[in-house]
């Protein structure tokens, strides 16, 4: 016998709509803790106990503030540059505080003509700056920049190109003068050559460094790798060796996958891919002032913040959202290579990534 005759009308009614209600909540893809606006490549400092971020607006840039990571995305946004100029596509601004001032690192152009650009001032979401074009060494297409300071120097580090055609993204470092301004020559620290970063291509890309400095006072420079484009955009690392020269490309040791992805086949052994979101990359270590020598230690997890899709839903650059997560350092975790000068194998401390 149906149940719908041993019910009331009215009865059946609310039953079904409970089943209903069941039904989709069990269908319906798990969410992120932490989610929050639509948007793409998060940067965030802390000034004190107030978070900061910034972000494109397509044809400018706007910083929010707020009590907190997750705060962000409900806080004001205020615009603190405007492309008056009509320099084209605004992308991946990031923010850093360097001897009391505010610098907005971010690229501009369109196609093959992206180059950098840096805008400053003492108030975070205010007065800054026209837009100063960064003279980079050789002039290529350059994305994803921003400084930082080891070893009692100032770098800069960015994606870009060998040439003047889209054959892949690299990454590259370069000595500064100023917050503003780069000295000497590039030199690369990171090619796409690995399987796991070979997946979607055309271009093959490595972008959205991240330098951080772990508990044994090793650089590293965290990146994205695989096409943004598609689900298996990862986030993975570049290790500097104890001792080593951040110029020299054999001193870096790449870890071998991905750290933090959403397909198992890319992920490093020991590491394993996310349960509520597609695609995460291009994030943002949240440090005090924006500044490695504050990199937490070892132990605690700490702030982090990081675009992704979420799982169930289209995978789109439209579809991208902020997220809040938390990242911890991970010991005596060896990276190994093969057929380059140097040692073949180096142990230290890694990441892992949390949602």
């Amino acid at each position: 016998m149906k149940l719908s005759r041993l019910l009331s009308g009215a009865a059946a009614a609310a039953l079904s709509g409970i089943l209903v209600a069941v039904l989709s909540l069990v269908s319906a893809p798990p969410a992120a803790a932490g989610q929050g606006q639509r948007a793409a490549d998060p940067s965030v400092i802390r000034v004190g106990t107030t978070y900061v971020s910034v972000q494109s607006t397509g044809g400018g840039l706007a910083v929010r503030r707020a009590s907190s990571p997750d705060g962000l995305s409900a806080a004001p946004a205020r615009t603190v540059w405007t492309d008056s100029r009509r320099l084209g596509e605004v992308w991946a601004p990031e923010i850093v505080r360097d001897g009391g001032r505010y610098y907005i690192y971010f690229a501009a152009g369109v196609g093959a003509a992206h180059r950098m650009y840096v805008i400053n001032s003492a108030s975070a979401d205010s007065g800054y700056s026209a837009e100063q074009r960064m003279v980079l060494p050789d002039d290529k297409w350059a994305i994803d920049g921003t400084s930082f300071r080891f070893d009692n120097q100032r770098w800069f580090v960015w994606s870009g190109w060998a040439g003047d055609t889209n054959v892949e993204q690299n990454l590259y470092i370069a000595r500064m003068s100023s917050p503003t301004a780069t000295t000497g020559p590039r030199y690369v620290i990171s090619q796409p050559r690995e399987s796991w970063e070979r997946v979607v291509g055309n271009p093959f890309i490595n972008e959205g460094p991240e330098p951080i400095r772990d508990p044994d006072g090793r650089l590293h420079i965290a990146y994205s790798a695989n096409g943004s484009w598609s689900d298996q955009y990862c986030i993975a690392d570049l290790r500097l060796r104890a001792g080593g020269d951040p110029t020299y490309v054999w001193d870096w040791y790449k870890s071998n996958g991905c750290l933090f992805g959403s397909h198992r086949s890319t992920m490093m052994a020991g590491w394993d891919p996310t349960l509520y979101v597609n695609g995460p990359g291009h994030h943002s270590f949240v440090l005090l002032d924006g500044d490695i020598t504050t990199s937490p230690p070892a132990g605690p997890r700490f702030p982090l913040m990081y675009h992704a899709v979420p799982k169930g839903t289209p995978y789109t650059w439209a579809n991208r959202h902020w997220y809040s997560g938390t990242f911890t350092w991970w010991g005596n975790t060896t990276y190994s290579r093969a057929d380059v000068p140097g040692p073949n194998t180096d142990t230290g401390f890694s990441l892992k990534y949390f949602e």
